[in-house]
């Protein structure tokens, strides 16, 4: 059976609720020389500016 879409406010807050996200992974070269990793998840449309602001 197919899914019943709901319409109104209910439905609208619902899908304002769905944001696409991105995994973004940003390296970092530590005192050893070696590298570290960390992973944040942010909102898709914001990924350029947090790579921008996260290089070394």
């Amino acid at each position: 059976m197919a899914k019943q879409q709901a319409f109104g406010q209910e439905a609208l807050q619902a899908k304002a609720a769905h944001r696409k996200m991105a995994k973004v992974i940003i390296s970092t070269k530590n005192d050893k020389g070696k590298y570290a990793y960390k992973e944040v998840m942010i909102d898709q449309d914001n990924v350029k500016e947090f790579i921008q602001q996260n290089k070394s």
